[in-house]
């Protein structure tokens, strides 16, 4: 069963003489009739069928899906990114596997994986929890570390974003060009070195292929995190929220609509003597659970 906007819903079901009928009945009607339904012939007969829900849709008539994996493969939880999925096993093992064009797969490589695979950069680290972004992984060991790895287009890896740094590169060619007329009445030593310091800033990481170990908060351990399609929120131990990546759209919720490639602490909830105890990220905005602090009497 397959429910629909504006109170519509469709049933599928399939027969013994592989027919296949598809309904369309009104949830805001107590009709006992459907408002719509379709005989849908044999796979021989017809490739596919127009339906009137989904234009240029088609029905396939084969059964969903269904790959067994290795009885080894005792999953505790799963992950999906646009292109890619993650698993965590009981043992805390994480495997992933589909599309590695971003490295999302976290093997090193750009290749994609048709099987599960064991990301054996975690190898000796049990994690606790995995997520996953549109094109990115993270992972959450027994210890409270988080390790990320894929793309990280909008700093949504936290690591420096070459996408986020050409404005910063801008900004910092205007200051030279500025800095550069005061050179010429300082001594060449000092303006060499300006230069020598402006270079190493310009380090960045556009893809990430093997996990990298993130420090989110000094002396605090992640309790969970989420992501969005480009952006990426954890939660400490102690309950504060940090949010890095994309932020357009204002899912980071730093009051801007500027995007970060470092994380930062969502001050609203300390403003308001707020702890975070949980954040879930849809594709494009966020979540956070969050319950009062208890204020000690003097």
């Amino acid at each position: 069963m397959l429910t629909f906007g504006r109170g519509e819903l469709c049933v599928f079901g399939r027969f013994r003489h592989i027919h296949l009928q598809v309904e369309s009945w009104d949830l805001q009607k107590k009709e006992k009739t459907p408002s719509w339904t379709m005989e849908i012939k044999t796979q021989s007969e017809s490739s596919d069928v127009n339906l009137p829900l989904v234009p240029g849709g088609y029905v396939a008539l084969k059964p969903p899906i269904y790959h067994s994996l290795s009885p080894r493969l005792k999953a505790k939880s799963l992950a999906l990114g646009a292109e890619h999925s993650i698993l965590l096993t009981a043992t805390g093992v994480v495997f992933t596997w589909g599309m590695g064009s971003h490295g999302q797969l976290g093997h090193g490589d750009l290749t994609s994986e048709e099987e599960p695979r064991a990301v054996e950069a975690l190898w000796g680290m049990p994690m606790s929890s995995v997520a996953s972004g549109g094109w990115h992984s993270v992972c959450i060991s027994d210890g409270g570390d988080l390790y990320v790895w894929g793309w990280n287009e909008r700093g949504q890896l936290g690591l420096p974003s070459r996408g986020l740094r050409k404005t910063a590169q801008q900004q910092q060619q205007n200051s030279s060009q500025q800095a550069g007329a005061s050179c010429q009445e300082a001594s060449t030593s000092s303006c060499e070195g300006l230069q020598e310091e402006q270079k190493h800033e310009e380090v960045f990481i556009s893809i990430q292929a093997f996990p990298a170990l993130l420090d989110v908060a000094p002396s605090c351990e992640i309790q969970t995190v989420s992501c969005g399609s480009r952006h990426t929120a954890a939660v400490t131990t102690v309950g504060d929220l940090y949010t890095w990546g994309w932020g357009d759209y204002g899912q980071l919720g730093h009051q801007t609509l500027a995007s970060l490639d470092e994380p930062q602490r969502v001050e609203f909830f300390k403003t308001e003597q707020m702890r975070v105890v949980d954040v879930v990220c849809g594709t494009w905005n966020t979540f956070a659970a969050a319950v009062k602090e208890e204020v000690a009497c003097t």
